[in-house]
């Protein structure tokens, strides 16, 4: 039997949406000054956050465009020294001006090597993209560490570390920044460009004889993905507020990989659910500090064994097909809704 559901005006999504948002927020806002969320799961909770934006950013290069790429950490990087660099020098700011001004640097800059890195790399697919974003990734690693004996004179610091930084990153911060990038990626996939990035996932040749310019989307995809990258990394550097390139390195990738790989290549949900899961399970688990890892591994490997599609495969959770789904059942309405994947 079909599933019936009551067909949900577009503007009302929005608005059911934006409901459910802030009701999160603000149950979480009670939580912390109940006293309920102490400072120490408040900083757990901003980590969630930023490998929430790190996998859902690197979700729309792997699991929607289809390509390998394993430099993620470096934009990050990037993203992390120049909201650093320019938060020690701009004291003189209002606070939320200085974080707004640093996450925007943040991700203009990030882009920016996302583009340079792009272009050429795009051109290769499969292991040898792979190969080659390793290769930036290491490069912007190594060049952070390096860069001040060239330019004689401090700059990153190196490996003495880029210390200092203002610690602005806060709960309100992170939790507003995740809405933003993901709202971000999901108008994109529903537009005409995330038809034609989809298209160029599911067959490039073909997309190509359509007539759809795949370096060109291509591209775009990976220059957003490194953007909200450079976001995480803007909001790591006020949540650490000191920044060594060492933390920025290959595994730190991997890692982020994993992320995308458990919840569900294609699935922005289920990114943000492996996430969680990843940045919490540590933390839960310190009481066995000897055996977390053990235990760590044989998540994913459980996970592989019997689910190789991801926790949730390529499903995405819509408040507004929930909702019509559940009213549809009250009235007995005989109107299927179209399923937005909102």
């Amino acid at each position: 039997m079909k599933k019936k559901m009551v067909h949900i005006p577009m503007p009302w999504r929005y608005v059911i949406n934006a409901a459910a948002i802030a009701v999160i927020f603000l149950i979480f806002m009670v939580l912390s000054s109940a006293g309920v969320i102490t400072n120490y799961y408040s900083k757990i909770l901003m980590l969630i956050g930023i490998n929430m934006i790190l996998a859902v950013s690197l979700n729309l290069a792997t699991g929607y465009l289809g390509q390998l790429p394993l430099g993620h950490a470096g934009f990050m990087a990037v993203g992390a020294y120049a909201s650093g660099i320019f938060m020690r020098t701009a004291s003189g700011l209002p606070t939320g001006l200085a974080v707004l001004l640093s996450i925007i640097i943040a991700a203009v800059v990030a882009g920016i090597f996302g583009f340079l890195i792009g272009i050429p790399a795009l051109r290769l697919k499969g292991d040898y993209l792979a190969i080659i974003t390793l290769g930036f990734g290491e490069i912007i690693r190594v060049v952070l560490l390096n860069i001040d004996s060239v330019l004689g004179f401090n700059f990153t610091y190196g490996a003495a570390s880029l210390k200092n930084i203002p610690k602005t990153t806060t709960f309100t911060v992170t939790f507003l920044c995740v809405v933003v990038v993901c709202f971000f990626i999901h108008t994109m996939m529903k537009s005409r460009q995330g038809r034609a990035i989809l298209s160029i996932r599911e067959n490039e040749i073909a997309a190509e004889s359509c007539g759809i310019k795949t370096t060109y989307y291509k591209t775009m995809a990976f220059v957003a993905s490194a953007a909200f990258a450079g976001v995480a990394g803007s909001l790591y550097a006020g949540y650490l507020g000191i920044l060594n390139p060492a933390n920025f390195g290959f595994m730190k990738s991997i890692e982020i990989l994993v992320m995308v790989v458990l919840g569900g290549m294609g699935s922005m949900i289920g990114s943000l659910l492996s996430a969680t899961v990843l940045s919490a399970l540590p933390e839960m688990l310190r009481a066995f500090s000897d055996y977390r890892m053990v235990a760590y591994s044989l998540l994913l490997i459980l996970v592989m064994i019997f689910k190789p599609s991801g926790l949730m495969g390529t499903y995405d959770f819509s408040f507004t097909r929930l909702f019509g789904g559940l009213l549809g059942k009250k009235t007995g309405d005989s109107t299927v809704g179209k399923e937005s994947g909102e």
